[in-house]
């Protein structure tokens, strides 16, 4: 069940291809959540590559560790890695969003590898904090991992489940937060602030982490490093949004900004560029 391994510039060259393969996607459906699904790509990389002890083969397995999507709007990017990781063929996403497709603008379970639906913000946390209690009233060895979003965090459900999860001494339970600071009304500073985080959730009884979400190292060790006995974890992962294409980065519209076929080849090109250093 656990990942095989996979270097530094392994990863960077996947997740080169992970993102154009998802900006296709999007461009194809004419539809999707472009720049958070720039901004989580890496983090998914490292969880499905190096740290999940989840696969195809064991995906039914009560002992496998368990993901959930929370910010479910960004499923293109969570679809492409599992692809890429055999949970389904490859071929299947030249179906997202058309008419009787099960590949649809959120998580589902209809779908291989998916645990939960998701989509209204605010529900991953508490399903989470329910498996994880669940893995530890019956003394199981999984972890339990959910993917936040900025915006998501004005969402009171999730300081409830926070509450509840220090109460119960969750160590088996991972919130890492997408910290791209976008939303789709604006930066997150000016619509709803959360800062300052790592003390809010600190308050809360979690051992917190800050790391820069998209290099490897550094998500591999705050991901698989156990936190103190008793404590959740929260991954606060600074991220940026649009990340991997230069004229998306740090830009809101890419919120749900679709792609024109010119904007396409020129991401492309910059991603091949990607590989293409990676390479050598």
């Amino acid at each position: 069940m656990r990942p095989i391994p996979i270097t530094d510039h392994e990863l960077a060259q996947k997740a080169a291809a992970l993102r154009q393969r998802m900006l296709r996607l999007i461009v194809q459906a004419g539809a999707g959540h472009t720049g958070g699904g720039l901004s989580c790509l890496d983090i998914l990389n490292v969880l499905y590559n190096r740290v999940l002890r989840v696969s195809p083969e064991t995906f039914t397995d009560p002992h496998r560790d368990r993901y959930v999507q929370s910010k479910g709007h960004c499923v293109e990017a969570l679809y492409v890695v599992l692809a890429d990781r055999g949970f389904f063929p490859d071929a299947d996403l030249d179906t997202v969003c058309r008419y009787q497709s099960r590949y649809v603008g959120h998580p589902t379970r209809k779908i291989p590898g998916i645990e939960m639906n998701t989509g209204a913000l605010g529900h991953g946390l508490p399903i989470c904090l329910g498996m994880a209690l669940a893995g530890k009233m019956d003394a199981a060895p999984f972890r339990v991992f959910t993917l936040l979003g900025d915006g998501e965090l004005a969402e009171g459900s999730n300081w409830e489940a926070a509450m509840a999860a220090a109460h119960h001494r969750l160590d088996n339970l991972v919130a890492i937060l997408d910290h791209n600071t976008l939303q789709i009304t604006g930066h997150t500073r000016d619509v709803m602030s959360n800062e300052p985080l790592d003390e809010k959730w600190r308050a809360f009884g979690w051992e917190v982490r800050t790391i820069n979400g998209h290099d490897y190292a550094e998500l591999t060790r705050a991901l698989t490093e156990p936190p103190p006995a008793g404590k959740p974890l929260f991954i606060i992962a600074n991220t940026v949004k649009g990340k991997g294409v230069s004229f998306m980065e740090n830009v809101g519209k890419w919120h749900h900004g679709v792609p024109s076929e010119a904007e396409l080849a020129a991401a492309l090109a910059e991603l091949d560029a990607t590989i293409h250093r990676f390479s050598t």
